[in-house]
């Protein structure tokens, strides 16, 4: 039974250590695009929602865009983003930032460093709560245990005397 609480928080700083890389690696793809000076004129092929949350009264829509331009070695390269305006429509031309490599990384979206820092940052910041609370939970669990055994099979005997 102990195990569990050690398990479960482990599991949950397991999570949140993935989606801080996650985080983290698409600012830096991002940065890189805008960085490297590369630009091409891409076109909008696609738009589409998806929908989330529980049906009722909670209900998230995020908007996609798929995107194609060609890269100026030749390669032709089509890609999905979440988010960006809701003004690009099926057929609208863009302007692509990218950066070259064996996997070439592209964003349509206009640069924002300091918006993109600044929502890495708060990200990244509510994931550290979240893993310092896992690891506080199991640092009081762990002391809470060893002062205070449980399920241990010792008894003491008291012996009164008197009367």
């Amino acid at each position: 039974m102990d195990a569990l609480f050690y398990v479960v928080p482990c599991l949950i700083l397991a999570i949140v250590l993935f989606f801080g890389f996650h985080a983290t690696r698409h600012w830096w793809q991002i940065r890189a695009a805008w960085n490297s000076g590369l630009t091409a004129e891409g076109r909008c092929l696609r738009t589409f929602t998806t929908t989330y949350g529980n049906g009722r009264d909670q209900v998230r829509t995020m908007l996609h865009h798929v995107y194609e331009f060609t890269a100026r070695d030749g390669r032709v390269v089509r890609f999905e983003e979440e988010g960006g305006p809701a003004t690009t429509v099926e057929g609208d031309i863009v302007t692509v930032h990218y950066a070259e490599g064996a996997r070439i990384v592209a964003t349509a979206r206009r640069p924002s460093r300091a918006g993109l820092a600044a929502s890495t940052v708060g990200v990244l910041a509510i994931l550290g709560v979240v893993a310092a609370i896992c690891v506080g939970f199991m640092i009081t669990y762990h002391d809470m245990s060893s002062e205070f055994p449980f399920g241990d099979d010792t008894t003491e005997s008291v012996t009164i005397e008197g009367s």
